[in-house]
This record gives structure tokens, sequence and C-alpha cells, in this order.
């Protein structure tokens, strides 16, 4: 089940990139009545639970909030190209990591693999042989070496893993997704771009986890490449038809049936990571966008993983809190 929440939060939550080519199937098509109701219900309850670009007002302060997707995929181009003049018209751009400080990242991640590399001990001693072949298998389906895949702390190797077989080599590649395009944007039009967080964050939040723990969400977690597969396609349609909070609620609900975890092991796991990925970051990030707003005179786009727009705890939520004005806009 982690490793295809992992999938969710690859597509619309850390910050990567690949091109979506896989050709998996939606899994809202197999739902059962009770879970279409569930889903229902759940999304009813999400506050701003649809739409991926909203402005925020507050006197003659104006953000241009957009929710991202970190993959490329050709369905972007006509949402980018609607986005691009609002970046080129405005003071500021602000995102997850600036191209500045992720360069500095994996300048870093170059000099202290530790960040993701296990030291000491492989998963290989760490784990029971038949656990290991599993995830030797998996890994090598991606294209991944297992001497390697024995290396990595297995938070990394959970993330990596949620990229499905079919997807990998353009992952590899490196192209850009909303994100970075905005970036460029920005860059080209000269329009300074500062970063929300410490790039190190995401880091620190998996890192803090007991080595064991990483070990066994991961054992519990794999899954086969079909099931991947259906789930980033499932991801990028609730991206696209904007229904952040739809994508979010089907990996809880289908969590017991996609893994090896109960209900109640799976609701666990689903609360941890929502406040330690969404909420947590969320409130850290609306200082920044306040004293952004406050040093800046014109327009600022404000532009992170789309999952962070939705929920009570949201950025959205959390800034009409704050008495901005939200209202949605054309994506």
């Amino acid at each position: 089940m982690l490793r295809y929440l992992f999938t969710f939060l690859v597509c619309t939550l850390a910050a990567q990139s690949a091109e979506a080519t896989c050709a998996g199937t939606d899994l809202r098509s197999g739902l059962t009545a009770m879970q279409r109701n569930e889903l229902k219900n759940s999304v009813d309850a999400t506050p701003f639970a649809s739409g991926n670009h909203w402005q925020a007002v507050r006197g003659e302060d104006v953000l241009h909030l957009i929710g991202t997707l970190h993959l490329d995929d050709p369905r972007l181009k006509a949402p980018f190209d609607r986005l691009a003049p609002l970046v080129q018209s405005a003071d500021l751009l602000l995102l997850e990591a600036n191209d500045r400080d992720t360069t500095d990242l994996q300048k870093r991640l170059a000099s202290d693999p530790s960040l993701i590399l296990l030291q000491g001990d492989t998963l290989i001693d760490l784990m029971p042989a038949p656990d290991w072949d599993r995830l030797a298998e998996a890994a090598q389906a991606r294209g991944i070496p297992p001497f390697m895949a024995a290396k990595m702390q297995p938070w990394y190797l959970s993330m990596t893993l949620a990229i499905p077989p079919c997807m990998m080599a353009d992952f590899q590649s490196g192209a850009n997704g909303l994100d970075a395009q905005l970036n460029q944007v920005a860059n080209d039009a000269n329009v300074p771009t500062r970063s929300l967080e410490d790039t190190q964050t995401l880091f620190q939040i998996f890192a803090q986890e007991p080595l064991e723990t990483q070990i066994d969400m991961m054992k519990v977690s794999l899954t086969d490449a079909e099931t991947a597969e259906n789930g980033m396609t499932t991801t990028l349609a609730t991206y696209f038809e904007e229904q952040i909070a739809e994508g979010w609620h089907i990996n809880r609900i289908l969590a017991p049936q996609l893994s090896q975890m109960s209900k109640n092991q799976a609701d666990a796991v689903f609360e941890e990571l929502e406040q330690e990925l969404l909420v947590n970051r969320n409130r850290a990030w609306i200082p920044v966008i306040l004293d952004a707003a406050a040093e800046t005179d014109g327009p600022i786009v404000v532009a992170f993983g789309a999952a962070h727009l939705m929920g009570e705890f949201g950025v959205l939520n959390l800034l009409a809190q704050e008495g901005f004005t939200l209202s949605r806009q054309k994506f």
C-alpha cells in the first residue's frame, strides 16, 4: 500500500519528474458501490476538494496558487500555455524547491550519499531472504541492479519502486514536470524565484522513522507492476480532472485490497503521512507565503504539488483563515 500511495505522492507531492507513458487501468472503474459511496462522502467532507488553480486576494495582496504535477505529460501543454503568462507578469514565483536549491541538493547528495544510502548493513543483511528476493525482483524490473537497491534507504527505495517499470526510462531521463517548466518561464522572464522550504525537509521526514519500521512498511507495500501502473494511471486521471481529494481518498480506500495491510494499519499509515507530508509542511509554508506577500508589490505565483491544496489544513483553507478570499481559476 505504501508503494501505491507513493505513486500518488511522487506525482503530486514529492519533487520528481518523468514522462507519463503508462497505459494502465483507472482503478475507479472497479470500485464497489460501497467504495464509491465512501469515496463520495470523503470528498464531500474535504474543503477545496477540487481545482488545480486558485486565486487568493487580501487587500492588495494577490496570490495565484497552482497545484502541480511533478511528472511530464502531454496533457500539461494546455495548462502550461495558460499559466505561463501569469508567471511572466508576476513579481515572484514560489516553489517547493526552485532550480538553484535543487541543484544544491544534488551536489549535497553527491558529497553525502548517506542521505539516501544505508551506512553499514545493506537490505540483504537486514531482510529475510524471501522478502529480499521479492524486493530485488521489483528493483530489477525498473532497471535498478539489486546490489544498488540493497544499499538504498528503505523509504527512498519505496518511492523509487512507486514508479511503474513502464515509465522508469522516462523518469531517469529527467523530463520536467509543471514545477520545473514554470521555473524555466520565470528564469526566462527574469522573475525571481524562492523555495517554500529547505530541500532536505522530505529527507528529514522520512529518515526520522526507525529503520525497522521503514523495512516493514516497504515489505507490506510491495505490489506487482500492473498495480503500480494502474495506480499511476488513476493518479494522473484525477489530476487532470482536477479532483485532487478524490485521488488521495482512493488510495486510502483501496489500500487494504492492494497490500498486505489491514484497514486499521492502512488508516494509521495514511494519518501519519498526511500529518507529516501535508499538514505540517502546509502550516510551515503559510508564514513564508505571507512574508513574501508583505515584501512584494505585485502578484505572486505559488506552485506546489497539488495534494497540498486540499483539506482542512490545506494551503487554500489555511489562507482563507488568514483572511484571503479564494476563487477558483481556469487551469
